[in-house]
């Protein structure tokens, strides 16, 4: 058994390379292998987003506060509220983030396929963001 202490792991900020505006990642699990489950408590400032991105076996997202916006490659831009669960599967082209004038947090899990849980795309341009 092991616990793992709130605080004790750093706060992260997403990398600009895969997120536009101010992102902080708390890590919550990353179980040692043969576990391949990865989670992390993501929160992102008003008009803050990830860029396009794929997960090898799909991504769930747990809101947590706040409001932001999910959107799948081809689909409309979708709201999102505390409470919410949004499921993207396997391999299914899509971003998150905040809505222009609200912060939004949510829990991320995903799971790694060989090593690797995310296949980060190109970022999401104002004009797609807008809606």
């Amino acid at each position: 058994m092991e616990i793992r202490r709130a605080g004790s792991q750093p706060s992260g900020k997403g990398p600009a390379e895969y997120f536009t505006g101010t992102v902080r990642i708390d890590p919550l699990l990353s179980p040692p292998e043969p576990a391949r489950v990865a989670g992390a408590l993501v929160t992102f400032e008003p008009g803050a987003r990830t860029a396009w991105h794929t997960h090898p076996l799909g991504q769930t997202l747990i809101v947590t506060t706040g409001c932001g916006w999910v959107q799948r490659e081809g689909g409309p831009v979708e709201e999102i509220r505390p409470g919410d669960v949004v499921w993207f599967p396997p391999g299914e082209k899509h971003w998150h983030g905040a809505t222009p004038s609200t912060a939004m947090s949510h829990i991320a899990i995903q799971e790694k396929l060989d090593g690797s849980p995310v296949t980060w795309m190109e970022q999401v341009t104002d004009e797609q963001y807008r809606r």
